[in-house]
């Protein structure tokens, strides 16, 4: 790459947003949607005071921090760490203890890929298709119909950024049959997947795209692929040991189109990026222009309400409480309630987020040292959600009372504070 590497860093992805989403709706009109705008607009407000923010207050010299809200969203390079994180936490609390789990990989032709990205509906359909299949060949192989349990992802990125919907699917490695015992399946031929795959995605598309074009196209891949689609489902149980499952698909559900450190450089009109294609096994890079970038970035920003991540079988969410019961008896009858087949995730506070990634306590006021209290909320739609001090003016505190929110046994703290309430009282 002849061009000079310039530094990047976290606000080059907005910066290209900032300079070229306007000229890019106004040549793709697909885009000019209040949704899409509503995610770019999260986006580029994130750690902004206009987007609202929180006022922290050092009891102790009244040195006053304000601190603005990030966005959280999964579409912010900024963000993306803490929506990993939640979603983590979350899936952790889905899964079963004591079972194990396969992870299925569903993935189409480049040919057929456009129709998806047409009409986003059927993306949905494509989901409960690999549900449908995975059914099918687990009661073709047992010889019984077996109930396993699915979770669902929906990725819509390749690694180069472009349009590559396909399904991650973590299948429990068992099932209950009618009689509600247990049943586990050691061995899966995973070989069967392909052919099975490709029966129910090409019967999706004839029935619900149903042209002449569609089905032409689906013959001719038919005749190209005998042997049909790419299903890879891993050879035994994921993960090895049985540790850390959440983190093992988290990292297929809400990963953004691209990472700050794939970003290589941005001279204003070109965007230099990275990544390892997963065919060649080799380190890949592109140049493209800025409108090219944002075109590659945007087209995964999926409808308004849509769930990437999405549950059936023993894992529907109408019936989970009552199978979770039942199947904790049951692994504890066989001697497998493990502990540790998942992982759950605590959420962490802003606080323990930045005191692990720069260790510094940026609640420790830079002027005094004291620990510094939360003094006020702001939302911008909502204005102040929370204020201490009219807390303290309304006589929630005093001096035989106790103290502010986490202001512990500091007296001095909670006297500076009062002291505060009275002068704004003119007292």
């Amino acid at each position: 790459m002849a061009t000079t590497i310039q530094r990047v860093d976290k606000d080059t992805f907005k910066q290209i947003f900032r300079e070229h989403w306007e000229p890019f709706q106004q040549s793709h009109p697909r885009y000019q949607d209040r949704h899409v705008q509503a995610v770019i607009d999260k986006m580029l407000g994130c750690g902004t005071l206009e987007a609202g923010y929180t006022t922290y207050l050092c009891p102790h010299c009244l040195e006053e921090k304000r601190v603005a809200f990030s966005c959280k969203s999964s579409f912010c390079l900024s963000c993306c760490k803490v929506y990993v994180d939640e979603w983590v936490a979350h899936i952790g609390r889905t899964l079963y203890e004591g079972v194990a789990y396969r992870h299925v990989v569903l993935t189409m032709p480049d040919a057929l890929h456009l129709e998806f990205y047409r009409d986003r509906s059927l993306l949905a359909e494509l989901m409960q298709c690999g549900v449908t299949m995975l059914r099918d060949a687990l009661s073709w192989f047992t010889k019984v119909k077996l109930e396993a349990g699915y979770v669902v992802v929906l990725e819509t990125a390749g690694r180069s950024g472009h349009w590559n919907p396909h399904r991650h699917i973590l299948m429990t490695s068992g099932g209950m049959p009618p009689q509600q015992q247990w049943r586990e399946v050691d061995y899966f031929p995973f070989t069967v997947l392909h052919k099975k795959w490709q029966y129910h995605l090409f019967t999706l598309l004839k029935q619900r795209v149903g042209t002449r074009a569609i089905k032409a196209k689906i013959d001719a891949l038919w005749r190209k692929s005998p042997r049909g689609l790419v299903a890879y489902l891993e050879e035994g149980k994921v993960p090895a040991g049985g540790e850390g499952l959440a983190y093992y698909l988290a990292k297929y559900v809400v990963s953004p189109p691209i990472s700050l450190r794939r970003i290589l450089s941005y001279d204003g009109q070109r965007v230099w990026y990275g990544y390892n294609d997963h065919k060649t096994k080799q380190r890949q890079e592109e140049e493209v222009s800025a409108l090219t970038f944002i075109g590659r970035m945007v087209q995964h920003i999926l409808p308004k309400g849509f769930h990437r991540l999405r549950y059936d079988g023993l894992h529907a969410t109408c019936k989970v409480k009552k199978v979770k019961g039942l199947l904790t008896m049951l692994m504890v009858a066989l001697g497998r309630l493990i502990k540790g087949t998942y992982r759950i995730v605590a959420q962490k506070t802003y606080r323990e987020r930045v005191l692990a990634s720069t260790g510094r306590d940026p609640l420790r006021c830079v002027r005094c040292g004291g620990e510094m209290l939360l003094w006020q909320v702001w939302h911008p739609r909502y204005g102040v959600v929370y204020d201490e001090l009219q807390a303290i003016k309304r006589g929630r505190y005093g001096p035989c009372r106790g103290s502010p929110p986490s202001a512990g046994a500091d007296g001095d703290g909670t006297k500076a504070l009062t002291q505060l309430a009275l002068a704004e009282l003119g007292v």
